[in-house]
């Protein structure tokens, strides 16, 4: 039986089951408790699982981040809410230099099983410091696994198992798709962290990408089928594991690849993907690989600009004419 889940109405039935399971797992976070989220993800956890194990913080993100490392070297499961990872910048101290680094620096001793979550990239008019994109940023250190998702089904499955995996994990959600819904299942069930998805089937060209950037890439997908163009979409899910197989295998059938990144195109994601495409898929290209990443700049606040900044269809669209010849 499957229903209709909000996403954050996904995330946090992932989060109230793996509390149920596992008296270890709890969630901090500015305003998870007594205010039930400010995007309303934990709705309701205070009075279920109480204010031990549902715990509102100080708006200081690199202490409660420090806090969440030691408990997760202690034993414990924490899932870390930041209210926006723009904020969490503060907090990159924990994170990479002792979240990741936990299990090698104790040669093997210490696992750190944290969740480090909250909403990455822009979310309309918020100007340059509340809109940046971080996942390039996180899945460039050894030792985080980086989820990027939207799709309620796939959040509440890879929120259940980055909740369960003995590494730390980094999960980049969408602060304007909170409210976009999908099918759930009622029963338990998993995703596997580090395997794509393929979205629609296709054989003239592969559109890649990955949180709600694949909003605008499926539309382009559909708008190109009136065109008589077959796109292949595949959304990533994680980032880091990547996994190239799945987008390899789509450019073998396709010969062509068109990255959609709401990141900056400078060693971003879409980078890293041009070059595993390179590398293990450079014979079967009949055109460059193009990339539709937002502008090499800070995101400014006019709303003409948000809009020119940020991939959408057109420029999708445009992309697909290019490796096609079609101009």
């Amino acid at each position: 039986m499957t229903r209709l889940l909000a996403l954050r109405d996904a995330i946090r039935e992932g989060m109230s089951e793996e509390m149920r399971r596992d008296e270890t797992v709890f969630l901090m976070g500015e305003e998870v408790a007594e205010y039930n989220g400010a995007y309303k993800v934990s709705k309701g956890m205070l009075d279920e699982f109480g204010a031990k194990r549902v715990i509102d913080t100080p708006i200081s993100e690199l202490g409660f981040a420090g806090i969440g490392v030691g408990a997760a070297m202690n034993g414990l499961r924490p899932i870390v809410e930041f209210m926006t990872w723009n904020f969490a910048v503060l907090a990159f101290d924990q994170i990479v230099n002792n979240a990741a680094k936990t299990l090698s620096q104790s040669a093997g001793e210490f696992n750190c099983p944290i969740v480090f979550r909250g909403p990455s990239g822009a979310a309309g008019q918020l100007a340059q410091q509340h809109s940046q994109t971080f996942e390039s940023w996180m899945a460039n250190v050894p030792g985080l696994k980086v989820i990027s998702c939207i799709d309620p089904y796939d959040t509440k499955g890879l929120i259940k198992s980055a909740i369960r995996d003995d590494d730390p994990v980094c999960m980049m959600e969408s602060e304007t798709q909170y409210g976009l819904q999908g099918e759930v299942p009622e029963e338990e069930y998993l995703v596997p962290i580090g395997l794509a998805a393929v979205r629609r089937e296709g054989s003239d060209v592969t559109l890649v990408s990955f949180n709600k950037m694949m909003l605008p890439t499926i539309n382009a997908a559909e708008e190109l089928e009136k065109e008589g163009v077959s796109a292949e979409v595949i959304d990533l899910r994680t980032i880091r594991p990547l996994d190239h197989k799945t987008i390899v295998d789509s450019v073998k059938k396709t010969n062509r690849l068109i990255v959609i990144d709401e990141s900056w195109p400078f060693a971003g994601v879409s980078a890293e993907i041009a070059y595993e495409i390179q590398k293990y898929a450079f014979d079967y290209l009949d055109a460059p690989i193009i990339r539709v990443n937002a502008a090499d700049t800070s995101l400014p606040y006019s709303a003409p600009f948000v809009e020119e900044y940020l991939p959408n269809p057109a420029k999708i669209i445009e992309a697909v004419s290019q490796v096609m010849y079609a101009k």
